[in-house]
């Protein structure tokens, strides 16, 4: 099972980013742009695990409490394109103690620096180039109340994510 832990985000900011990529799309972005269902914001990518029980366990084992993300601009890693997510201690804080506890617990995980963002596209292009245009993202708070274990799978159109339990 391809497993990760994720904040998924509420039907306002799905509404919204989705309101932004057809922006994109109309000042002339290409590429594969993230369906809204599948927008969220990854904490720890654990990769093919066999023991998702497990990792809830060890997920219950994290404190967590409720906080807020803002949206704050718009950028790349390469041809893969993000909306950023304003500086919240509270966040970089609890991504510390769940790789923490993934790390106590044997759970393998992808150890990159956690860069706090939101895949709008991949393979993103801008008038044939890889250059992006000038906007302004959509400004909205959202609470996060919860956390998310999710499964991957490579569906027929694209991947499929499917919530295996959360911590609330």
């Amino acid at each position: 099972m391809r497993l990760f832990i994720a904040i998924q985000l509420n039907d306002s900011w799905k509404s919204s980013f989705q309101r932004f990529q057809e922006e994109l799309m109309k000042r002339g972005v290409r590429g594969n742009f993230t369906p809204p269902d599948n927008l969220h914001l990854t904490l720890a990518f654990i990769g093919e695990y066999p023991d998702p029980e497990y990792v809830l366990e060890t997920m219950s084992s994290v404190l967590f409490t409720p906080f807020s993300l803002t949206p704050d601009g718009f950028g790349s890693f390469g041809d893969l394109w993000w909306v950023g997510l304003s500086r919240s201690e509270a966040l970089d804080s609890l991504v510390r103690r769940l790789r923490h506890a993934l790390a106590d617990a044997g759970i393998p995980f992808d150890r990159k620096r956690f860069s706090p963002h939101i895949t709008l596209i991949r393979k993103a292009s801008f008038n044939g180039k890889k250059s992006m245009p000038s906007v302004q993202v959509p400004a909205a708070e959202m609470a996060v109340d919860r956390l998310s274990l999710m499964r991957s799978d490579r569906g027929k159109h694209g991947m499929i994510y499917t919530e295996l339990g959360c911590l609330s």
